[in-house]
């Protein structure tokens, strides 16, 4: 019984990938390193190639008696999907169709789908529970709805097992410093804040300090990497024990402010992060996070580590890097 992790040379996929092999997995990372990094699949085998690829899904399924697909793999820039949306309709969601193809001629019933709160949009009050509008705003969040709608729907037709994991914020590194998130190739606030506190650019741009917050920045819901792996076995764990077709958001419960994220930074440096505010986004919502009863009740998963252990081991990773 093997569990293969596409994207699993990724941020949250390498974190998962490693998670299972520590609890006794047979573990095969499937990656194209279009994006990911070899150096990051640790003590796990490594296949090259891509999702699109149904044959080489099917081979790979049946040469190592995959039992259970956990699906990383996608581009994820909002941005880049607004300037080049075929890329993301293409690699994200026909990528996915040909990966249920390849699962389903090798008889591979499970799935556990990388999703993202994303599909919500801009909601216009938080917390939010998985009953929530579906609206997304941009090619990035559509295609995640899109790939849920089809996993979904091969449910319905072909008998697949799944569950989509919604999270919010993925943030921080393993506790040991061995793994974490590629500041050169992410937007995410964690990342950009290092990126000033250790004076590898600029001031920190805090887009908008007037929303209706507690200290005027946006609010959002961020959630140890470490943790979200955990809910990964867990929901593999769901599948194989039975539980019927799930989608879960992923996330503290708790809104944190960008002002905050920087008081918690200046407590594990002793000094203040160079930063300036800017006008906020267009759309932005004040504050964002999620309602995690479900994930409680139905994995019995809620998040373990608290914000400074976030920034705290978000740091050492980063500062790690430099030397």
């Amino acid at each position: 019984m093997t569990i293969l992790v596409t994207g699993g040379a990724g941020y949250i996929g390498s974190h998962t990938s490693r998670l299972l092999t520590s609890l006794g997995r047979n573990v095969v990372v499937f990656d194209s390193l279009e994006r990911g990094n070899a150096d990051s699949v640790l003590g796990t085998p490594l296949v090259i190639g891509d999702i699109a690829d149904t044959a080489l899904v099917t081979k790979i399924c049946l040469k190592h008696k995959v039992t259970t697909v956990v699906h990383f793999a996608a581009y994820k820039s909002a941005g880049e999907s607004m300037s080049q949306p075929e890329m993301y309709w293409r690699n994200n969601v026909q990528g996915t169709v040909n990966l249920v193809e390849g699962m389903l001629a090798a008889n591979v019933q499970h799935i556990v789908f990388s999703s993202s709160a994303a599909v919500y949009g801009n909601p216009q009050s938080s917390p939010i529970n998985e009953s929530s509008v579906i609206s997304p705003v941009n090619v990035y969040a559509e295609t995640k709805a899109m790939m849920e709608r089809v996993i979904r729907w091969y449910g319905e037709t072909h008998g697949l097992r799944w569950t989509s994991l919604r999270y919010f914020n993925a943030a921080g590194a393993s506790s040991d410093g061995a793994l974490g998130e590629n500041w050169d190739v992410t937007t995410n606030l964690i990342p950009l804040v290092m990126k000033a506190a250790l004076n590898i650019s600029g001031p920190l741009q805090i887009l908008g300090n007037d929303y209706p917050t507690k200290d005027g920045t946006g609010i959002r819901d961020y959630v140890h990497v470490e943790d979200l792996a955990d809910a990964h076995a867990k929901a593999i764990n769901y599948l194989q024990s039975g539980g019927p077709n799930l989608t879960v958001n992923l996330g503290t419960g708790v809104g944190t402010s960008v002002m905050e994220i920087l008081s918690a930074t200046e407590k594990v440096l002793g000094h203040t992060v160079p930063h300036e505010f800017a006008p906020r986004r267009l759309g932005d919502p004040a504050a964002v996070y999620a309602d995690v009863t479900l994930a409680k009740k139905v994995l019995g998963w809620t998040a373990q580590k608290s914000l400074q252990q976030i920034i705290d081991s978000a740091f050492h990773w980063h500062y790690g890097q430099l030397s």
